[in-house]
């Protein structure tokens, strides 16, 4: 027979998508989290093996009047992505030729776009990212260099094709690693300086967007705010403090450093 939770614990799930206060029958689950439980599991397995189709998603980006480029990661297969993260950061021997003649003068910002760990979340989410971020752009008067959806890639392989194009600075957007509440959460990585052997503490990271986290404009909005600061200070990383809220509270934020 179920439990019947006190209205505290009701409230707490109402707030939260995490599993707290999981309602019992007897000494186990009710059969209802057993199977809210399995089938967030399924949905997470199944984002890991999501099959982006990288060809709507160049169409979908040119439409909003953003030029693409495709190139491949050294991992030529799933599988190898999975159990060989290192060749994730790299491109495929040859691609690098696929960047030639779309260096800017330089471009301010290199958006990369990869499907990571959940092709799912770069489905759903990386369109919407690009739009409002692209706005933001137009308006600060910032230079985007064409879009590059790179196949099977980890974070780190923005950091070549940023440097291959000549940008300032390189945004990666991927595919997060899903969990039993969000499948489809997509990940921006910013990196000034793009370089390859750069260190992840050089990098910004953004997390959650998604409808139920962070939404794409909102996301858009951070960015650009750290793009600015990266531009003003030349650099990313730990020295680089999302203080956005700041200037609410009429503080100097970035432009303090």
């Amino acid at each position: 027979m179920n439990r019947e939770l006190p209205p505290a614990y009701r409230r707490l799930r109402e707030l939260t998508n995490a599993r707290i206060a999981l309602g019992t029958a007897g000494s186990s689950l009710g059969t209802r989290e057993l199977l809210a439980f399995q089938y967030d599991w399924a949905r997470a397995r199944d984002a890991v093996y999501y099959e982006l189709d990288f060809g709507a998603l160049k169409a979908r980006i040119e439409e909003l009047g953003y030029p693409c480029a495709e190139v491949a990661s050294a991992a030529d297969s799933r599988e190898i992505y999975l159990r060989r993260p290192d060749l994730g950061r790299q491109l495929a021997e040859g691609e690098n030729q696929r960047l030639e003649g779309m260096e800017g003068a330089p471009w301010d910002v290199s958006i990369v776009v990869t499907d990571g760990l959940s092709g799912l979340a770069v489905a759903e989410n990386a369109v919407p990212l690009i739009q409002a971020f692209g706005r933001l752009a137009a308006g600060e008067g910032l230079s985007l260099a064409p879009i590059v959806l790179a196949r099977q890639g980890r974070v780190a392989i923005g950091d070549p094709i940023g440097a291959g194009l000549g940008a300032k600075l390189v945004v990666v957007l991927i595919g997060e690693r899903p969990g039993l509440s969000a499948a489809d959460s997509l990940g921006a990585y910013l990196t000034y300086g793009p370089r390859p052997g750069i260190t992840d503490a050089e990098r910004n990271c953004l997390s959650n967007i998604r409808d139920g986290g962070q939404a794409p404009e909102v996301a858009a909005n951070t960015m650009m705010y750290l793009v600015k600061g990266a531009l003003r200070v030349g650099l990313t990383g730990v020295s680089l403090k999302d203080e956005s809220q700041l200037l609410e509270q009429g503080e100097p934020g970035i432009e303090g450093y």
